[in-house]
């Protein structure tokens, strides 16, 4: 979290100065650098990293969508000759590397791609949209829905929220200043659209970071994050006090579902009881 609040001034002139190259978030996230508590503990770095107009954020959660930036950060740096740099995030959190799904590359480098449908045909059906360390998260949610709720969650996985939001503003200005033409697309609203149920975004970072698309959305929004200070305790304490766990997860997914009248709202109640939220608890942010 060091990086940018110490030296902003140097990296926007960096940027102004037409300078490449890749910036690395070395210890990413609110939760992953457990114990360190708010002197360590990164959930802003990308708000200020976006401030420059010609950097691009990535926020990846497995090795072959860090190598599949890099390697296209390359070519367009230093070959194409764009003047563009890099902020990528790298979490310190052990967890499995899976295979490249097939097909994902584009989605990898626009900013967000299925990374896991959901199974079989199930009474209702929602969206997780997660990036970095909350992919983790996200599919433990997959799974406690499916097995308990009766609700098909599919899992996609955001590398770029920053670029997913700047396409969908260029898309808005174009559409706006060609009224008389075929109407374009934005890439998130393409992927996601109205149909899928709600979308729940979950990030190890302020809600404001997955809330930069959320104005774009068609279907119920609803984003997670850790705001706030951090704190010094086990990732597993830290993403139920953030309230960005697999419980969580899942009780926003309901609520959704409920907000298009798909559920009644008691089996929100239930699922809250039954994942032991706290619902006295002040914001995170406020405590």
């Amino acid at each position: 979290m060091f990086g940018y609040q110490r030296v902003g001034d140097l990296i926007w002139a960096f940027g102004d100065s037409r300078g490449r190259g890749f910036m690395l978030g070395g210890t990413a996230g609110r939760t992953t650098l457990n114990g360190e508590g708010l002197q360590h503990e990164d959930g802003h770095s990308p708000l200020l990293f976006s401030a420059i107009p010609n950097v691009r954020i990535y926020d990846p959660a497995f090795a072959y969508e860090l190598a599949t930036v890099i390697r296209d950060g390359m070519r367009r740096m230093y070959v194409d000759g764009e003047d563009i740099f890099y902020y990528i995030t790298l979490y310190n959190e052990n967890y499995p590397m899976p295979p490249m799904p097939e097909g994902s590359e584009e989605g990898i480098l626009r900013g967000l791609y299925l990374y896991k449908r959901a199974e079989g045909e199930r009474t209702h059906r929602a969206r997780i949209l997660a990036s970095g360390s909350a992919v983790q998260a996200a599919l433990e949610a997959q799974a406690m829905l499916l097995e308990q709720h009766d609700v098909a969650a599919e899992v996609w996985s955001v590398t770029s929220f920053q670029l997913l939001r700047q396409d969908a503003l260029e898309v808005e200005r174009w559409n706006r200043l060609h009224p008389d033409l075929e109407q374009r697309v934005a890439y998130v609203d393409e992927q996601l659209g109205a149909d899928g149920g709600p979308i729940v975004a979950v990030t190890d970072y302020m809600k404001a970071v997955p809330d930069q698309i959320g104005r774009f959305m068609k279907a119920p929004f609803i984003p997670l994050g850790t705001d706030g200070y951090g704190r010094s305790d086990t990732r597993v304490a830290l993403r139920r006090h953030f309230e960005v766990d697999a419980g969580s997860i899942s009780v926003a997914v309901l609520d959704g579902l409920a907000h298009q009248e798909q559920l009644p709202r008691h089996v929100v109640a239930a699922a809250i009881e039954h994942y032991g939220l706290d619902t006295e608890l002040p914001d995170p942010r406020d405590r």
